[in-house]
């Protein structure tokens, strides 16, 4: 099954202009007088952002990397600040705000912290999350808010475009349904970023309950902040009997519920990618690279 995750792109933020002292000089009658325009800021904040920028799709640590960064604090402090931040969070996240970290650009005000801007995107998330909509599309596909937002993580992770999300969210419903393993490499990727230690290993080795090829179900939390699109593709999937793609090529992702016609879209996949890294001892390839199909067919 294709389980193409977007690449991680470095932060970009949008930042003020450099101040700029100017001092005119006015002579009158033999009497200099000197008219400062604009005072020289510091260099603290000549650097400071005026807004942050989340993505769609960033992890819970790039947030923190980005918070830190905007804050000009050492690194690690917003993780560590987590405890004292308050976030109002559903009883299943269990305190891991990954997931609710709002994708959106925040302004950042004199005095803000890591605990007030995390509060922000949370709240921002909850405020989101809490429309009837989303309540009234979660149940109707039989999940709760936080499956809900962890299948629209997934979404988020594997869709090549907005086009994708709602044929993805389908699969990922049909094959909970069908107790098929989900299989996607966006989960195995997450599970390796929180155990670097594994990496190198085929998908299907990776011991993790963020292992979809090993774990049935959906993973224990969502594996990103996903953005409005993603979250209205899980809660609306695109009706369909689909349970495999494969991205062949960019914009070309495959869709189909027969096994041996995924198999050749996964053939003509590999005659795209020939110079893609060799297969794995388990049948997949490195998580870092597309995984179009399982080792073996799976479901019933």
């Amino acid at each position: 099954m294709q389980t193409n995750t977007p690449p991680r792109n470095t932060i970009r933020l949008t930042r003020r202009g450099r101040l700029v002292t100017l001092v005119a000089g006015a002579v009158a009658a033999g009497t200099a007088v000197v008219v400062p325009l604009l005072l020289l800021a510091g260099d603290r904040d000549q650097a400071r952002p005026a807004t942050l920028v989340i993505p769609e799709g960033w992890r819970a640590n790039q947030v923190y990397d980005a918070v830190d960064k905007a804050l000009r604090l050492p690194p690690g402090s917003t993780r560590k600040s987590l405890g004292k931040a308050a976030l109002r969070l559903p009883g299943e996240a269990e305190g891991n705000p990954e997931g609710y970290l709002f994708p959106a650009t925040y302004p950042i005000p004199e005095g803000a912290t890591p605990e007030s801007l995390l509060r922000t995107m949370v709240d921002t998330a909850n405020d989101k999350y809490g429309l009837a909509p989303v309540t009234a599309g979660a149940q109707r596909n039989a999940m709760n808010l936080h499956q809900a937002v962890t299948v629209a993580s997934i979404v988020q992770a594997e869709a090549d475009t907005k086009a994708d999300m709602g044929k993805i969210a389908r699969v990922i419903l049909n094959r909970l349904a069908r107790g098929m393993p989900l299989q996607m490499d966006s989960t195995v990727s997450y599970a390796l970023e929180h155990d670097p230690g594994q990496t190198g290993q085929g998908s299907g080795q990776v011991q993790s309950p963020y292992n979809s090829y090993q774990r049935m179900g959906l993973p224990p939390t969502p594996i990103d902040n996903p953005g409005a699109d993603a979250m209205r593709a899980a809660l609306n999937p695109t009706p369909g009997d689909w349970l495999y793609f494969v991205t062949v090529r960019p914009g070309d992702t495959r869709f189909t519920a027969d096994y041996d016609e995924h198999l050749r879209n996964v053939a003509e996949f590999h005659a795209v990618h020939q110079s893609a890294a060799p297969a794995q001892p388990d049948g997949g390839v490195p998580w870092s690279s597309p995984s179009p199909v399982p080792a073996q067919p799976s479901g019933g």
